[in-house]
């Protein structure tokens, strides 16, 4: 029996199984991102232009969170039951037809023969709307598979599910990815929607969408190619799941008979998980839709007389705090052990965030000064909650089995997605932005929520905590049980 020493085996493991395709669906994820946060950055300003109120924009936002918490554990089924390239392929295409609706109605409201209402009722009588958000719907539900397939299951194969550093490289490269698109595509738009006519901004909009989906379904077809065919063999390739009766012909006949039942195991499965209360955390993050670079903040900034590129480069500050993020969680695992750096994570965001809203309500240096600072301490917060996003992944590519990592990942989106329509349905209670503080405060605390069921599941650890990380620095913290995790991490050839 032949043992690589440990620096064979780490050079190993940082070594992707199909690095060239690998590249190509980094190419994959920027053109499919760039479009997709550009235009959800896009209609929220370009909304709050036509209407004062959070209505339209908390509405549109409500009913897609509403779509995907009851649709997304049936996407996941779906997605194991269709050969992965196709059904991708099919889901790029109808991401960007729904894209190219919404912008259509969004010119047709902008040309003034649809003016926005003041109340719901009547907002909802009005066929331009109703088409917008049953498009932003398909858009998001669309968007949610693609990323599942992206994050879950493609980086899986071409990094190497037995190459665990190459596979963590991957996973921080696609995070940047996504970062640097949500940096770069709101802060462009924002400049634009600054200096030219609405409308036209959005027709500039369509024409990306047109000319970059080409592009991502050549790239997709160049990582199959590149991939030498691993992205197109069967999902559960190994005789054993193949058996009657198991997890993956299950999913199988659950895709066929119907969602239902993809639905009820999606929710079976993640309530058996043994890291429910790290997961519930980050669920409970998405409370937070108000102090968060999305549609309501977009709205409230836009109506306070703020410039559209100012909007813009908040955005982008707050992705770029994620961008610094992907190397902090590193250090801060490496040091603290998962575990721990979960806490400080979410303990840091909470702090932050109480100080933004204090600030908020008290206004004590004058409204521009405290607005600024506001903003800048909401910046900061996105440190902690991008942080706990690369701890709660690597807590449950530990945790959940291969079987089950699209069933229960796009389960936890779908809660994820509740509650963010909780938030959501009280914004349109309170759409008047007057009551932003109040939002503001309910936000901030459903972050400290997170925080202090985080901390009472580590302060209380289970037998499944200790025997899924037996060498973290939480239940042992000497130099030679980090040496031994390392070494449990690295295959060894035989």
């Amino acid at each position: 029996m032949q043992v690589q020493s440990l620096e064979e085996q780490e050079k190993l493991a940082a070594t992707p199984a199909h690095p060239e395709g690998l590249y190509a669906l980094f190419g994959s994820y920027f053109a499919s991102c760039f479009v997709e946060h550009t235009w959800r950055f896009a209609w929220p300003a370009v909304i709050a232009v036509m209407h004062h109120t959070l209505l339209p924009v908390a509405v549109v936002s409500f009913v897609s969170q509403l779509v995907i918490f009851a649709a997304g554990p049936w996407v996941g089924a779906l997605m194991d039951s269709m050969p992965r390239v196709d059904a991708f392929k099919c889901l790029c295409v109808v991401q960007t037809l729904s894209m190219l609706t919404s912008a259509s109605v969004t010119i047709y409201a902008l040309s003034g023969a649809a003016p926005m209402a003041s109340t719901a009722t009547v907002l909802f009588l009005q066929p331009w709307f109703l088409v917008l958000v049953a498009a932003s719907a398909v858009e998001r539900l669309a968007g949610l598979a693609t990323g599942v397939a992206f994050e879950r299951d493609w980086v899986v194969l071409l990094a190497g599910a037995n190459r665990p550093i190459a596979l963590a490289n991957a996973n921080a490269i696609l995070r940047r990815v996504e970062l640097v698109c949500e940096i770069s595509g709101p802060f462009i738009f924002g400049i634009l929607l600054s200096q030219f006519d609405p409308k036209l901004c959005v027709k500039w909009a369509v024409v990306v969408m047109i000319v970059s989906l080409p592009v991502l379904l050549n790239l997709v077809d160049s990582t199959d190619r590149l991939s030498k065919g691993t992205l197109q063999r069967p999902k559960h390739a190994n005789p054993g799941d193949k058996t009657k009766g198991s997890t993956a012909d299950t999913h199988h006949e659950e895709a066929a008979e119907g969602g239902l039942q993809a639905v009820m195991r999606g929710w079976k499965e993640y309530l058996a998980q043994p890291v429910l209360p790290a997961s519930l955390a980050y669920v409970l993050l998405y409370f937070n839709a108000v102090l968060a670079p999305g549609g309501l903040m977009t709205t409230y900034l836009t109506q306070q007389g703020v410039n559209a590129s100012l909007v813009g480069l908040f955005r982008g500050l707050c992705a770029l705090m994620g961008f610094a993020a992907t190397f902090l969680s590193a250090t801060m695992i490496s040091k603290f052990g998962v575990l721990k750096a979960g806490a400080a994570s979410l303990i840091f965001q909470a702090l932050v965030l109480a100080m933004a809203v204090t600030v908020y309500l008290s206004n004590p240096i004058g409204p521009q000064a405290s607005l600024v600072l506001f903003l800048f301490l909401t910046v900061i917060s996105r440190l902690g909650y991008w942080a706990y996003d690369m701890v709660d992944a690597q807590i449950f590519q530990t945790a959940i089995p291969a079987t089950q990592a699209n069933l229960v990942g796009t389960t936890e989106v779908s809660l994820a997605s509740l509650a963010e329509l909780v938030m959501l349905g009280v914004a349109i209670v309170a759409n008047d932005v007057k009551y932003f503080g109040g939002l503001a405060a309910l936000s901030m605390a459903s972050v400290v929520g997170a925080a202090w069921i985080y901390w009472h599941w580590l302060a209380n650890p289970t037998d499944d905590q200790r025997r899924l990380f037996p060498h973290d620095p939480h239940f042992d913290d000497s130099n030679k049980a980090r040496q031994l995790a390392l070494q449990k991490l690295v295959p060894s050839s035989l």
